[in-house]
């Protein structure tokens, strides 16, 4: 599945960062397809292994990892390429082929617009 298939997370803006796709949860209530959106993302990220493997892309080196760096996480090769395909189809992962190997990036605005949806009135 292409990137442009996923469901996105984040709106396209025309300057170099993006906007979160939902308000905080404290703000307002979610829209039905905000929350669709929403609820998309933390299916996608409740899965251990899921979860694992969005936590090794993001904090490798350089903020993106190979495929063949992350695929030790107790689950076949099949499976390692399942969960990232659902995590592709969350809008969570971005990747680039390069050669043999498949390179996997979250990017740093889809980590702040997950925090911005969570944070609190302090």
């Amino acid at each position: 599945m292409s990137n442009t298939e996923a469901l996105p997370l984040l709106e396209p803006e025309t300057s170099a960062t993006a906007a979160p796709c939902c308000p905080p949860l404290t703000e307002r209530p979610l829209t039905a397809e905000e929350a669709e959106r929403t609820a998309t993302m933390f299916k996608a990220l409740g899965d251990p292994v899921r979860l694992r493997l969005f936590s090794l892309i993001a904090s490798h080196a350089g903020g993106e990892a190979c495929v063949c760096d992350i695929s030790d996480v107790g689950v076949s090769q099949p499976t390692v390429s399942h969960h990232l395909k659902k995590l592709k189809e969350a809008g969570l992962l971005t990747s680039e082929r390069r050669g043999t190997w498949v390179y996997y990036r979250v990017e740093p605005s889809v980590v702040a617009a997950m925090g911005q949806m969570l944070r609190t009135f302090g």
